[in-house]
């Protein structure tokens, strides 16, 4: 691995700890209950939440990944790909790595039980909307321009397109 390979692994890696890391289990593990859980594994309930959250992190691994591979960049905003990424997940909806937190704590939220948890995911959910439409996609479209509009007439925001 090169010098500049290194740092952007460690800077995915540091920004993976204070943005999804904060938000999708920081947060939910320290205040909504995710901590004092028995998971019991007969409990289809159990089960559908683990998945999710399961789910949810190797699909955030794979966006990550992209990002560093492809873009050559982290998933900050501070820190993002020098590349559009359309490749991946990406191919089938614009924002996959916001779903895939937001998968993480809806699973924690039907293992915990907890109600205040899923107010909160979908407060996230709802200031990420807002996030996404105010602030990150006209940052796309200044950076990428003609690439970013023709991308977001193929790709959904939220949810894949049929063909």
């Amino acid at each position: 691995m090169t010098v500049s390979g290194l740092l952007l692994a460690l800077r995915s890696l540091l920004w993976t700890l204070l943005l999804p890391g904060m938000f999708g289990v920081y947060l939910p593990w320290r205040y909504f209950g995710v901590s004092r859980v028995q998971v019991d594994f007969t409990n289809p309930l159990d089960l559908l939440g683990l998945g999710l959250i399961v789910i949810g992190a190797a699909l955030l691994a794979a966006c990550i990944w992209e990002f560093a591979r492809r873009g050559r960049g982290t998933l900050s905003p501070a820190d993002p790909p020098k590349e559009l990424v359309v490749q991946g997940l990406y191919r089938y909806v614009r924002n996959p790595m916001y779903l895939s937190v937001s998968t993480m704590v809806l699973g924690q939220a039907l293992l915990a039980r907890s109600t205040a948890l899923l107010l909160y995911w979908a407060i996230f959910f709802a200031v990420v909307n807002l996030f996404v439409r105010f602030y990150e996609e006209p940052a796309l479209r200044r950076q990428f321009g003609e690439s970013y509009d023709r991308y977001t007439q193929r790709v959904g925001r939220w949810l894949p397109r049929l063909p």
